[in-house]
């Protein structure tokens, strides 16, 4: 897929340009369902004390909550390439804030693990938001726009383990008990996810030219039917084995991200004899490294790409997966609570800055299956997710032994970013692009002079 007229500087503060708007309620829609996704983390410890649940169920609903993203993320990405990213966030914000605000209806085991099943659906939103700042930025500031979205949506997952117990805190202020009160916050990111999907079917647009039924019509975009289709797109990336080596990448940065922010609070709660608050701020940091972190990953990108091109985002790739690695397996011996704080957030700052390589990489493994090349390895993250959930479901491994693991396996991952090659033509035309965008970014800078 060939868009015209993509942003080749990010600029802030204009809203009038459509790449802009894309850009700032994409990530804003995505941090917003991070409320939805994980606003119940922060409040397991009530949570458990309610419905009685052991560490096993614990464990299996943490699985639930990113196990259903997995699908949901393959299908959503050639969804996007079938109807546009705005009216596929638009349903998604929708549907998704539905069971949310109904988590607090379940009374069992049973009925709170097939709410958090439903609500891991929005975990699909990452995919679309990385799709629409891909289609609406130009090859040297994709990266920087790809990381700074999904960074800014990340950040969701570190004011959601702030702000949720202080929700929780508020409403116990009126009177309620823990039993309803737990039930009574979650009405709140249920309620905002619903008006930010209205919002963003109002004010945003698929492509800087307009919409893709619009594009369709005008014969700039081929039809999504025969070859351009959602069956041949998704068959178009499955075959190609860079995106499987992407999928295993983001299985162990993403991945792990999710799993430390389903059990941090409850680690530090646990393992430290904190209070649910504090547990909850020192858990908020890890997800709010993502204010700056992720960025510099897709700055990095885009830096290593002007000097070496696609050869220098892939190095720059398994260089940070490398040092994630090697960080987890420091904070998994961390014992005293200042220095598991302070590698916490090294760890934090390595993990975010990979997940902002990885996509630095994604919109050049090929532009005619974006959709499906974003989906495919979206769902790595969530499949990471799942896969590292079994080490913290088991009664026999402790929280510290199951990171050392995670570590290990996360160093072995970063093997697979080695994998990524480009030929010599694409190498070519890709460094051309880059040069062709940096160049009219300078022309601009100097007309305004």
């Amino acid at each position: 897929m060939e868009i015209r007229n993509k942003a080749n500087k990010i600029r802030l503060l204009n809203w009038k340009m459509p790449q802009m708007r894309a850009f700032h309620f994409s990530w804003f829609a995505f941090h917003i369902c991070f409320f939805g996704w994980f606003g119940i983390a922060p409040l397991m410890a009530v949570v458990r004390d309610d419905l009685g649940l052991t560490k096993t169920q614990i464990g299996n609903t943490i699985i639930a909550s990113v196990a259903i993203t997995v699908i949901v993320r393959l299908a959503i990405g050639v969804l996007c390439d079938k109807i546009g990213p705005r009216r596929a966030y638009t349903w998604l914000l929708c549907l998704g804030s539905l069971p949310v605000m109904c988590i607090g209806f379940a009374d069992s085991f049973e009925s709170f693990f097939l709410a958090r099943l439903a609500i891991g659906a929005i975990g699909a939103s990452f995919v679309i938001t990385q799709y629409h700042t891909s289609v609406m930025f130009a090859p040297n500031v994709v990266g920087t726009a790809n990381a700074t979205s999904a960074g800014w949506g990340n950040l969701g997952g570190g004011t959601t383990q702030i702000l949720m117990p202080l929700i929780f805190s508020g409403i116990l202020m009126l009177g309620v008990n823990e039993a309803l009160g737990w039930r009574l916050a979650m009405v709140v990111p249920g309620v905002v996810l619903f008006f930010t999907g209205i919002a963003y079917y109002l004010f945003t647009q698929d492509a800087p030219n307009g919409n893709f039924e619009d594009l369709r019509a005008r014969g700039e975009l081929p039809p999504a039917s025969g070859e351009h289709g959602m069956g041949a797109s998704f068959a178009t990336a499955a075959k190609d084995i860079r995106v499987w080596a992407l999928f295993v990448v983001y299985a162990a940065c993403f991945g792990v991200e999710l799993t430390i922010n389903n059990i941090a609070a409850i680690y530090f709660f646990d393992n430290f004899d904190l209070t649910l608050a504090t547990a909850g701020m020192i858990a908020g940091l890890f997800g709010l490294m993502n204010l700056f972190a992720r960025t510099l990953g897709g700055i990095f990108s885009d830096l290593f790409a002007r000097n070496a091109g696609l050869k220098g985002r892939v190095r720059w790739l398994f260089i940070a997966m490398l040092c994630e690695g090697v960080a987890l397996l420091f904070f998994s011996q961390m014992q005293v609570l200042t220095l598991a704080i302070g590698i916490m957030l090294v760890f934090s700052l390595f993990v975010q800055m990979a997940e902002g390589a990885t996509f630095g990489v994604v919109p050049f493994i090929n532009k005619k299956a974006l959709g499906a090349v974003a989906g495919i390895v979206g769902a790595g993250g969530n499949a990471g997710a799942v896969a590292a959930g079994f080490l913290f479901r088991s009664e026999a491994l402790t929280y510290q032994e199951g990171l050392f693991y995670l570590g290990i396996a996360v160093i072995i991952a970063s093997l697979c970013a080695l994998v990524v090659r480009f030929s010599p033509q694409v190498e070519a035309e890709e460094s051309a692009a880059y040069q062709e965008a940096a160049g009219e970014q300078r022309s601009a800078a100097v007309s305004l002079r």
